[in-house]
């Protein structure tokens, strides 16, 4: 049988490719300021529509992760040490390029005392003096689950920091790898907790049941999530886990509503949705 990426895709599945000055704006101050973007390393379907609104998710912490889940494109090994520059550079870029919400996300770096918490932190602190009308949206690691490393980025305040669910419980493992949901609720609880606007992300499309997304949903609802994304997963190159099912947009839509009904503040729910995708809307 011939595998789905193979395949030709949906109609509903066709992606925007990146243009126009806005898109090489963004391209140019990536590049001058040495930095890196999940939108290219993790080949992110929505690339074309948010750079050409000029926007961006920052990458730090370098482009190898230490980790190895199934689902993501970005390389994997062992990174470089800490660049002490960074912190500046995102600042500079998110000023040059006038951004009103920045969105920073980062690899595992499961290779430091502190998992990268203190380096999370002085980022957020210097994008936030650099710009100080933007808003910001922070998608982290689960740090292991330690709760003081949790709390160094809270307590850098963002106005929304995100922790991805990434799956349904029983792919868990085989999806994600070392990451477990038990951690992942636990760290989306933290920060409820702690009064920030806590959200995660779901992909679907591979092998999950609709009962089992509602489950979830349900779980990081009761966690205190009030936003969540809902996208369906692609295949990024051949060396990672196939897609198994291409879900139409009524199941998407009935997803959101489901998600409304649950309390879910914000619910993003269509078929290239990203956990970053028009983020600014989840500011509290």
């Amino acid at each position: 049988m011939t595998p789905l990426d193979n395949r030709r895709k949906p109609e509903w599945l066709k992606i925007a490719l990146p243009k126009g000055e806005s898109a090489l704006g963004v391209l140019a101050a990536v590049r001058d300021n040495g930095l890196h973007t999940i939108c290219v390393s993790g080949r992110c379907p929505n690339r074309g529509e948010c750079w050409g609104r000029g926007t961006a998710t920052f990458m730090i912490g370098g482009d190898v992760c230490t980790r190895a889940c199934r689902f993501c494109n970005v390389k994997r090994g062992r990174p470089a040490p800490l660049d002490p520059s960074e912190p500046g550079r995102v600042a500079r870029s998110a000023r040059d390029l006038r951004l009103r919400h920045v969105v920073i996300t980062s690899v595992d770096r499961d290779d430091l005392p502190d998992l990268g918490a203190a380096h999370w932190a002085r980022v957020i602190r210097a994008v936030k003096e650099a710009n100080p009308d933007a808003t910001m949206e922070a998608l982290v690691p689960d740090f292991q689950g330690r709760e003081e490393l949790v709390n160094a980025v809270i307590e850098a305040a963002p106005e929304v920091l995100s922790h991805n669910l990434e799956t349904v419980p029983r792919l868990s493992r085989e999806i994600r790898g070392r990451a477990t949901p038990e951690i992942s609720l636990a760290v989306l609880r933290q920060v409820a907790a702690s009064g920030l606007v806590a959200k995660t992300s779901l992909m679907v499309g591979l092998g999950e049941t609709p009962d089992e997304v509602l489950l979830t949903m349900r779980e990081a609802r009761e966690a205190g999530c009030d936003v969540i994304a809902i996208g369906q997963y692609l295949q990024p190159s051949p060396r990672n886990v196939p897609v198994k099912e291409y879900i139409t947009p009524e199941q998407f839509e009935a997803y959101r509503l489901a998600g409304l009904d649950m309390g879910f503040r914000q619910v993003e729910s269509a078929p290239l949705v990203r956990s970053s995708y028009r983020a600014e809307k989840h500011v509290g």
